[in-house]
């Protein structure tokens, strides 16, 4: 029970990747709030994991607007009492060059990729101190740390995560919160289903994985699971790195 008395708040915890992370989060002892546009989706999930013997609710929460942030934070304070742990996991991926980037695209991204995260953030920090300190984890990629031949503004985006999560993890130190980022390679989720189902992107991606396979959710979900816990209670403003060894060539 690696999570037991804890609380967190997960966006973009409908499905996938953050869906797999709040089942995870809850076996270890955690009590669980989803956020999501995905209204249907969340509840299904929320349901799913409450009748597998988990504790689990789904709130409506658009990322990019900050009451909605404030009501999601609301409610898991008003129904456990606390918050120890914020999982920013929301995103959006989008492809183009810069050239072909729209003015339109490149806001959604930052919106939803960067803005949404800020305000989670900001959000949350303020019950987090109250609790005497705790963990915030936000999803960048390896698009944060390298460039890309086609993904402009996502790739602009996880690498404003990156620094932002520093600047979180410098400032709040000393109340106890850390920030880490976590960055995914090529992992095989919804958001990224389009893609993986063109045959000869799905090998071109597998062949640039020295470990020869795509990720999994449960991969990333035990990297947040660990800096979720005290386990990591010396690790803050880092970058755990889940690509099967992508970034290392």
């Amino acid at each position: 029970m690696r999570l037991e008395n804890k609380t967190a708040l997960i966006s973009g915890g409908a499905r996938g990747m953050g869906a797999f992370e709040a089942r995870l989060f809850t076996q270890e002892g955690a009590k669980v709030v989803i956020g999501d546009v995905l209204d249907e989706e969340g509840k299904r999930t929320a349901a799913e994991i409450t009748e597998a013997g988990g504790e689990c609710v789904f709130v409506h929460l658009d990322v990019t607007d900050e009451g909605s942030w404030q009501r999601a934070v609301n409610e898991v304070v008003s129904r456990y009492g606390k918050l120890d742990i914020l999982v920013n996991n929301a995103g959006i991926y989008r492809t183009n060059t810069v050239e072909n980037t729209t003015t339109e695209q490149w806001d959604q991204v930052m919106d939803i990729n960067v803005k949404g995260l800020f305000l989670g953030t900001k959000a949350a920090i303020p019950e987090l101190r109250k609790a005497g300190g705790g963990s915030i984890v936000n999803m960048s990629s390896v698009a944060g740390l390298i460039g890309d031949h086609n993904s402009t503004a996502y790739t602009a985006s996880k690498g404003a995560v990156r620094l932002f999560t520093k600047s979180t993890a410098i400032q709040y130190g000393a109340d106890g919160i850390r920030a880490n980022s976590v960055h995914p390679g090529t992992i095989d989720t919804p958001m990224t289903a389009d893609m993986l189902s063109k045959e000869e992107y799905r090998q071109d991606r597998i062949q640039r994985i020295p470990l020869g396979r795509l990720g999994r959710s449960e991969d990333v979900a035990y990297g947040v699971l660990y800096l979720a816990s005290d386990e990591s209670s010396f690790v803050t403003g880092s970058e755990l790195v889940i690509d099967g060894g992508r970034t290392a060539e």
